[in-house]
C-alpha cells in the first residue's frame, strides 16, 4: 500500500512540476509512514512541508495543490491534511485485505525487495583471536552479524560476509608458546605455568596431538627453556616480561621450522573449531582473510608507503607516528614500533585499504562494544588513503552476561573459564540461541537467561512465536482429519466476511511485514523483525483462543484459512531469514 501511496504522489509531483509550481529539477525522496492515530487515518506523509521552502508556498497551501493533482487511487477513500501540512490518507478496509492474496502469490518471496539495487556491501564479523574457542559472547556478535547480513541480502544489496583471521601478532605467539610448554608437560617436564599463558584444557588436547606424533621433536629441558627468564608475577616478578621472555626462548630453540610447526598447529585446530562452530550455527561465510596475508603480499607496506606519500606519517623517538589527531583522531598512532616492527592498527589500516580496493560500496565492520576509541582511528586512516570515511559504518555489539541461576558465569579465553558457543548451542539449541541473540538493540546490555530459553511456556519467546506456527500446522491437520478441503480461491473471494477485531488487526500487521523488513535492513537492527514477529505471534494466539476456524459457513471458514495460512507463511519467512527453525509440531 505505501508503494502504491508513493506512486501517486510522484504523479501528483510531475504533474506541479509541468505546471511550474515546483522546480522541474526537483527529486525529492517520498516519505510515507503508518499514522499513529487511527483518528488520523492510516498513512501520513510530510512531502508537502519538506517542498514548501523551494514552492516558496505554505505547506498546507502546497498540500492542497498535491491532493488536487494526485489521481485518484481504487484504495483510497479519502485524504486529508493536518496540522502545519501533514497529508493524511484513510485506505479502503477491503483493500487491506488483497494483502492475504499477494502472500499466498508471493510465498516465500513475500517481502522481500530491491531497494538496495544490487550495491555492493561487505559485512565482517566476529573476528575472533584463533587463541581458543568460541564464547557465548562472541555469539552474540554472530548472531547478529548474520541477521544484518540476511536482512541486507534480503532487501536487494550484495553482501559479502567476511571473518578477519587475527593469525599474527603477540596474543598468536602467547598462545603458540602456551602449547609448547604444554607439549613439554607431556614429554615429562615439570615447571610452573606461566600466569600470563593459555590454561584452557583445549591447550592441552592440542599440545597431546602433536606429542603423540612427534615424540620428543620439540622438546628441551625446563632448565634450558626457564634460563635467565624474568620471574613471573607470584614469584614477584612481571608477567608480561615473563611471557614474552619464554616466546623468544621457544623462537630461539625452536628455530623458525620448528615454531612455525607448533604455531601452525595451534591456529589449524582451533580455526578450524571456530569454522565448524559457526557452521553449525547457519553463518557462511564467504571469505576467510589472514592477517598474515597482509604482512606476506606486502599490503601493510603499500599502506604506510601511501600514507607517507600523503604526509601523513612522521618519526618521533625511533618509532613511525600515523598522524590520525589532524584526522578526528583523539591522539597519533604509532605504525611502527622503534624496534621495526608493525603494530596492530598498521595491519587494520593495510586491510581497510584492501576492503577499499576490492570495491566495496558500502563496508560494515561488526565489533565489541570495547572497541569504540577504535572507530575514529579507523576513519581517520580511511581518509589518509584518500577515501569517503562515509562508506564505513562500525556496530557495537555489548557481550551477552551468561547467568546460572543467580551466579555470573566468568568468561575469560587466557585462564581457560568460559562457556563456549557450542556448549551453549547444545544446552538451549541454536533457535534458542539465534532469537534470544538479536532480541534486543546490539548496543544494550544483555543477561542470557539459560532457564527461559529451555521452557516451554508463553514467557519464551523463540517458544511463543514457533508456537504460532505449530497451532496453525496442528489446524490443517486437523481440517485434514475432519475430511474436510482448504478452497483458497472460495476464501479469497469472501475476504470481507473476516470483519472481527482480531482479524482486521492480523491483516493489518501481515501489510506491514515488508515495511518491517526494510527498516530492520537499513538500520541494521533485526531487533525490529523479532518483535514484530512476538506482535504477529500475540495477536494469532489471540484469535485463536478467540474464534473457531474449521465452523459450518465454508465462506467464512476459507476465508479464515486464507487469513491464518498467510500468517503462517509471514511467520515462516521472518523466522527462515533469521535462520530459525518452524517446527510444525510442538
Amino acid at each position: 500500500m505505501k508503494q502504491k501511496l508513493e506512486s501517486l504522489l510522484l504523479l501528483a509531483v510531475n504533474t506541479l512540476k509541468a505546471e511550474a509550481v515546483l522546480e522541474s529539477d526537483l527529486s525529492p525522496k517520498i516519505s510515507i509512514e503508518r499514522a499513529r492515530d487511527q483518528q488520523h487515518g492510516d498513512f501520513a506523509t510530510n512531502l508537502a512541508m519538506m517542498l514548501a521552502k523551494s514552492a516558496k508556498m505554505n505547506p498546507r497551501q502546497l498540500a492542497e495543490k498535491l491532493i488536487a493533482a494526485m489521481p485518484e487511487g481504487d484504495a483510497v477513500l479519502k485524504v486529508e491534511i493536518a496540522g502545519p501540512g501533514f497529508i493524511n490518507f484513510f485506505i479502503d478496509p477491503n483493500a487491506q485485505y488483497q494483502v492475504i492474496t499477494q502472500i499466498h502469490e508471493l510465498g516465500a518471496q513475500y517481502g522481500i525487495s530491491d531497494i538496495g539495487k544490487g550495491k555492493k556491501v561487505q559485512v565482517e564479523f566476529v573476528s575472533a583471536n584463533p587463541t581458543g574457542p568460541l564464547h557465548v559472547g562472541h555469539g552474540r556478535g554472530a548472531a547478529y552479524g548474520s541477521a544484518v547480513a540476511d536482512l541486507l541480502s534480503a532487501v536487494g544489496f550484495e553482501v559479502e560476509r567476511e571473518y578477519y583471521v587475527n593469525d599474527a601478532g603477540r596474543q598468536m605467539d602467547i598462545l603458540a608458546t602456551s602449547i609448547w610448554l604444554r607439549y613439554l608437560e607431556e614429554c615429562g617436564e615439570v615447571f610452573t605455568f606461566p600466569i600470563n599463558g593459555y590454561k584452557g584444557d583445549y591447550i592441552r588436547d592440542i599440545a597431546a596431538v602433536i606429542h603423540k606424533e612427534s615424540s620428543n621433536e620439540y622438546r628441551y629441558p625446563q632448565e634450558l627453556v626457564f634460563e635467565d627468564i624474568h620471574l613471573d608475577e607470584p614469584q614477584g616478578g612481571d608477567k608480561e616480561l615473563h611471557i614474552d621472555g619464554l616466546i623468544d626462548r621457544a623462537k630461539t630453540l625452536l628455530g623458525d621450522k620448528l615454531y612455525r610447526d607448533i604455531f601452525q598447529s595451534g591456529l589449524n585446530d582451533i580455526l578450524s573449531d571456530i569454522r565448524q562452530d559457526l557452521g553449525e550455527f547457519g553463518i557462511d561465510y564467504q571469505q576467510w582473510f589472514s592477517e598474515r596475508q597482509l604482512m606476506d603480499d606486502g599490503s601493510i607496506d603499500e599502506a604506510l608507503k601511501r600514507l607517507r606519500e600523503a604526509g601523513h606519517i612522521y618519526e618521533k623517538d625511533g618509532a613511525q607516528w600515523f598522524a590520525s589527531s589532524q584526522l578526528g583522531d583523539e591522539k597519533d598512532r604509532v605504525v611502527i614500533r622503534d624496534n621495526g616492527q608493525s603494530t596492530y592498527f598498521a595491519s587494520d589500516i593495510a586491510y581497510h585499504m584492501n576492503k577499499l580496493d576490492r570495491g566495496f560500496d558500502q563496508i560494515i565492520n561488526i565489533w565489541g562494544a570495547d572497541h569504540h576509541g577504535y572507530i575514529p582511528r579507523v576513519r581517520a586512516a580511511m581518509q589518509a588513503l584518500g577515501a569517503d570515511d562515509k562508506k564505513l559504518t562500525v556496530l557495537l555489539v555489548q557481550f551477552a552476561v551468561l547467568y546460572r541461576g543467580e551466579e555470573k558465569v566468568q568468561m575469560s579465553t587466557r585462564s581457560g573459564s568460559f562457556v563456549t558457543l557450542r556448549q551453549l548451542r547444545q544446552e538451549i539449541g541454536a533457535d534458542a540461541a539465534r532469537f534470544f541473540y538479536v532480541m534486543r538493540k546490539s548496543e544494550q546490555h544483555m543477561d542470557f537467561d539459560l532457564k527461559l530459553a529451555t521452557s516451554k511456556t508463553n514467557e519464551n519467546p523463540v517458544f511463543y512465536v514457533q508456537y504460532a506456527y505449530a497451532r496453525i500446522c496442528s489446524v490443517l491437520r486437523q481440517l485434514d482429519e475432519k475430511s474436510l478441503q482448504r478452497d483458497s480461491a472460495l476464501g479469497n473471494e469472501h475476504l470481507s466476511l473476516l470483519n472481527e477485531p482480531q482479524e482486521i488487526t492480523l491483516v493489518g500487521s501481515l501489510a506491514r511485514y515488508p515495511e518491517v523488513l526494510e527498516r530492520a535492513a537499513t538500520h541494521y537492527e533485526p531487533h525490529l523483525l523479532i518483535n514484530y514477529l512476538r506482535e504477529l505471534a500475540a495477536e494469532f494466539h489471540s484469535y485463536y483462543n478467540a474464534h473457531q476456524f474449521l465452523i459450518d459457513d465454508a465462506n467464512k471458514r476459507n476465508a479464515r484459512l486464507n487469513l491464518i495460512c498467510a500468517v503462517k507463511q509471514v511467520l515462516f519467512n521472518g523466522l527462515d531469514l533469521l535462520k530459525i527453525n518452524t517446527p510444525e509440531t510442538m
